[in-house]
């Protein structure tokens, strides 16, 4: 279920949530551009930090889908029923980001409510890291700002989680980031230009439609494969004994 057609259906999902990104993390990029000193705003220094801020926003998503991976695969691991009601999860989640996408059902913006509290510790620690002169600085505030509470970003960790594999779920997440990493290049006009593309009814619309189906389809081969083709290997010491020449 889980291969290069996740990591592009991710990237994809990073791809579309182009406005939501750049209504949401707009302002944070602003300050972030502020945050350097004016003798240091060249545009070669701009775009170096700005790509310092993005490699340390897609890190913690990376590192968060790993950690929900690896901690899906122990629960896994201690209950191997849990693998088809993960998946079935996991499909209802890329349902329901379809619906947001299309603007349909915007039940994932309550998520963002979850790591409200998490932020409020987390966001302080950037104080001691401005004003920004170094590669380093903006690596260390993109790692901040990675943990900034979104609703589709905890969408598509949860539907990683399914995954149960620490490797697996790291690189969901990172290509969702990937895919997200244009709206947060693109300034002004050209971020206006992608926004309004994005946002066309027939293109958003098609896309939810896509990301639907797909959901429709984990769920459905979750209940196809409950125990994802490893029945034959639940009982061995029958097949053995079928197998013995006592009998």
């Amino acid at each position: 279920m889980f291969g290069p057609l996740s990591y592009a259906t991710a990237f994809g999902l990073g791809l579309l949530s182009t406005v939501h990104c750049i209504g949401m993390c707009g302002g944070i990029i602003g300050a972030l551009s502020l945050a350097i000193p004016v003798e240091r705003r060249t545009t070669g220094r701009l775009l170096t930090l700005s790509i310092g801020y993005n490699l340390g926003r897609i890190g913690s998503y990376a590192v968060a889908g790993a950690g929900v991976g690896a901690l899906a695969g122990i629960f896994t691991g201690a209950f191997g029923g849990a693998v088809p009601v993960m998946r079935i999860i996991a499909g209802a989640v890329l349902i329901a980001m379809g619906l947001y996408l299309a603007g349909w059902w915007r039940g994932l913006a309550r998520l963002e409510s979850i790591g409200g509290h998490v932020w409020r510790h987390l966001s302080p620690l950037g104080r001691g890291l401005l004003p920004v002169t170094h590669l380093w600085q903006s690596l260390m505030l993109g790692t901040l700002w990675g943990w900034l509470p979104c609703g589709l970003v905890y969408s598509i960790l949860a539907w990683s989680a399914a995954s149960a594999d620490w490797q697996q779920a790291g690189l969901i997440m990172a290509s969702f980031g990937l895919g997200t990493w244009p709206a947060m290049l693109l300034t002004g006009q050209l971020a206006g230009t992608a926004g309004r593309f994005l946002q066309h009814a027939g293109i958003r619309r098609g896309a939810a439609l896509l990301v639907i189906g797909f959901g429709v389809w984990t769920v459905l081969a979750a209940s196809w494969h409950p125990v994802d083709g490893h029945a034959h290997l639940a009982h061995p010491s029958v097949m053995e004994e079928s197998d013995s020449p006592h009998k």
